[in-house]
């Protein structure tokens, strides 16, 4: 295998329960990826304190996609603003 894109095994906790993350990543860029997820998890659940586990996960892919898409945006306008 190349150097850089061995598989890692890395553990973390999301939302009180246990995972584990197999990738090419970094184990503490997973890490922070996993603390982003439980973060806003628990940032919904604050909201939204009926929603069952499933909906919970489903709302909170959409509100980390939107944050994504969003960024995804304001790069390609600065970078349109850049060009100039």
């Amino acid at each position: 295998m190349e150097q850089g894109h061995e598989k890692r095994r890395t553990n973390v906790s999301i939302y009180g329960q246990q995972y584990k993350i197999v990738g090419s990543e970094n184990p503490d860029h997973i890490k922070q990826v996993a603390s982003l997820v439980d973060k806003k998890m628990r940032e919904i659940k604050g909201k939204n304190p009926y929603l069952d586990s499933s909906q919970l996960a489903v709302l909170t892919a959409v509100n980390i996609g939107n944050d994504y898409l969003s960024l995804i945006k304001k790069l390609d306008n600065d970078q349109k603003d850049g060009d100039s």
